[in-house]
C-alpha cells in the first residue's frame, strides 16, 4: 500500500494549496479517505474526511476553507485549502480506513507552510 502526497509548500496568509494523494494497493472505493496535520510539538488531527459516497466531514478549523474530494476512477483525494492562516502550518497526511475491518494506511506526509 502505498499513500502519496503531494502539493505542499510555502504560501503568504490568505494564499490556497492544493493538495493531491495518490492511492495504490488498496481498493479505493472501499476506504474512507482524510486529510490529517500535525504542527510541530502538536499531535496529529484529523482536518477532513471523505467516504465512497462523497459524504465529507470537517474539522472546524477547516470549515468554509478547505474542501476535500476524490476521484474514484484515479485513486486520488484532494485538499483544497483557500484562506490560509499560519495557524495551518504543519505536515499534512494522507490516511486511508477500510469501511470493512478498518485496515489503516498513512502517506509520507507534506510540508505545508503558511507566513504571516
Amino acid at each position: 500500500v502505498q499513500l502519496q502526497a503531494s502539493g505542499g509548500g510555502l504560501v503568504q496568509a490568505g494564499g490556497s494549496l492544493r493538495l493531491s494523494c495518490e492511492a495504490s494497493g488498496i481498493i479505493f472505493k472501499d476506504n474512507l479517505m482524510g486529510w490529517y496535520r500535525q504542527a510541530p510539538g502538536k499531535q496529529r488531527d484529523m482536518v477532513a474526511n471523505i467516504d465512497n459516497d462523497g459524504g465529507t466531514d470537517y474539522a472546524d478549523s477547516a470549515k468554509g476553507r478547505f474542501t476535500i474530494s476524490r476521484d474514484n476512477a484515479k485513486n486520488m483525494v484532494y485538499l483544497q485549502m483557500n484562506s490560509l492562516k499560519p495557524e495551518d502550518t504543519a505536515v499534512y497526511y494522507c490516511r486511508s480506513r477500510r469501511d470493512i475491518g478498518g485496515d489503516t494506511f498513512w502517506g509520507q506526509g507534506t510540508q505545508v507552510t503558511v507566513s504571516s
